[in-house]
C-alpha cells in the first residue's frame, strides 16, 4: 500500500461547505425567497433586467432571481451578496480589495448587516452585477441553464477561498504551538496569563510580557519601568507544511524581522512547520534570522532543538534555568 497523507484539508472543506450553502449558496437564496414577496421580487427584477434574459431563464422554468441580484433580496439577507459574487466567479480580493470596486458592501458577506450608506448604494451595486449576469446568461450554453449547473459555479471561486481560510486556521495553530512551548518552558513564573498573553516575573524582579502580535506573531517584552521596555524576542511563525513554497515563507519572515531589528528586538526567530529545511539556504534567505526552529520539534520537551529553545527563552528573559 502507498502510504498518502490524510486529507484533511478535504475534510475541512466538507464541514466548511455545509455551513457556506445554508448562508451563502443556492440553499440561502431559495429559504430568502420563501420569506420574501414575489410580488416586490417581480418588479424589481423587471425593473433591473431584461426581458429577453428573464424570458430565457423562464423558457428553462428558472426565476430571474437565480441570477440576478435585486435590492429586497439582499435587504432581506445581505450575506446573498456572497452568493451572487460566487457566482459570477469574483474572488473576495477581487469585489472588497483595493483593486475592486465594492469595498464598501464587504461587511454584509462578512456579517450579514446593511449600513444606511450601504443601503442607499444598492441599487448601483445590483445594476452592475446583473450587468454582469446578463453577460453569464448570454454565454450559457442552453444545457447548462439549470439549477444544480448554476450552483456548480459557485464552486471553482469558494475552493480557494476555503483553501486561504483552512491557511488562516493553520497558521493560527501553530502560533498556539509555539505560544504553548513558551508557557511550559516559563510556566514556573506566571503571574497572570490568558489565551493570547502571559505574564511572568524574572530573577530582577521585572514584567516580561509574552504575547500573540500582529507582526510579528509573537513577541517577548520585558517592562523595565513604566512607560519603558526593552524588545527581547520577534517570532514568525510560518505554519505552511508545502516544501515547495518554503521560500517565498522565509521571504515573509525576513521582512517582518527587518521592521522587528529596526525596532529594537534583541532577537529574531523564525519557526517553520517543514522539517527539511535547509538551514544554509534559509540562513541566506532570511540573514535577519538569529535562530531557527521547527514546529514539530517544539511539540516534545525531549529533542535537542526544544532543550536549545528552552535555554534561550530561559536565559533572554532573565530566568534561572
Amino acid at each position: 500500500m502507498i502510504n498518502l497523507p490524510a486529507p484533511e484539508l478535504q475534510i475541512d472543506f466538507s464541514r466548511s461547505l455545509k455551513t457556506i450553502r445554508s448562508q451563502l449558496l443556492q440553499q440561502a437564496l431559495l429559504s430568502t425567497v420563501r420569506n420574501s414577496s414575489l410580488q416586490e421580487i417581480d418588479a424589481q427584477l423587471r425593473e433591473y433586467v431584461r426581458e429577453e434574459d428573464l424570458k430565457r431563464l423562464a423558457a428553462h422554468g428558472l426565476r430571474g432571481e437565480l441570477l440576478f441580484p435585486v435590492p429586497c433580496l439582499l435587504r432581506s439577507n445581505p450575506r446573498l451578496l456572497g452568493y451572487y459574487r460566487l457566482l459570477l466567479g469574483f474572488s473576495q480580493k477581487a469585489m472588497y480589495g483595493s483593486s475592486g470596486r465594492a469595498g464598501l458592501f464587504k461587511s454584509m458577506e462578512d456579517s450579514g448587516t446593511l449600513s444606511a450608506r450601504q443601503d442607499e448604494s444598492l441599487p448601483d451595486l445590483c445594476a452592475g452585477m446583473v450587468h454582469c449576469a446578463s453577460r453569464l446568461v448570454a454565454a450559457l450554453d442552453e444545457e447548462d441553464i439549470e439549477p444544480q449547473f448554476l450552483d456548480d459555479l459557485t464552486l471553482p471561486t469558494l475552493g480557494p477561498q476555503l483553501r486561504g481560510g483552512a491557511n488562516v486556521r493553520k497558521g493560527s495553530t501553530g502560533i498556539v504551538v509555539v505560544f504553548d512551548a513558551i508557557r511550559e518552558v516559563v510556566k514556573g513564573r506566571i503571574q497572570r496569563q490568558g489565551d493570547r498573553r502571559l505574564d511572568i516575573n524574572n530573577a530582577s524582579g521585572r514584567n516580561v510580557v509574552i504575547q500573540f502580535a500582529p507582526d510579528p506573531d509573537i513577541v517577548i517584552v520585558e517592562e523595565m519601568a513604566p512607560d519603558k521596555h526593552r524588545n527581547i524576542i520577534a517570532i514568525e511563525v510560518k505554519s505552511g507544511t508545502d516544501f515547495s513554497n518554503i521560500h517565498n515563507r522565509i521571504g515573509e519572515a525576513e521582512k517582518s524581522h527587518q521592521k522587528a531589528k529596526q525596532a529594537g528586538f534583541v532577537e529574531c526567530w523564525t519557526i517553520v512547520n517543514v522539517d527539511r529545511i535547509d538551514l544554509e539556504m534559509a540562513r541566506r534567505e532570511s540573514p535577519s534570522t538569529n535562530r531557527f526552529y521547527r514546529i514539530s520539534e517544539l511539540k516534545g520537551a525531549g529533542s535537542d532543538e526544544f532543550r536549545d529553545f528552552r535555554s534561550r527563552v530561559l536565559s533572554l528573559v532573565g530566568i534561572p534555568g
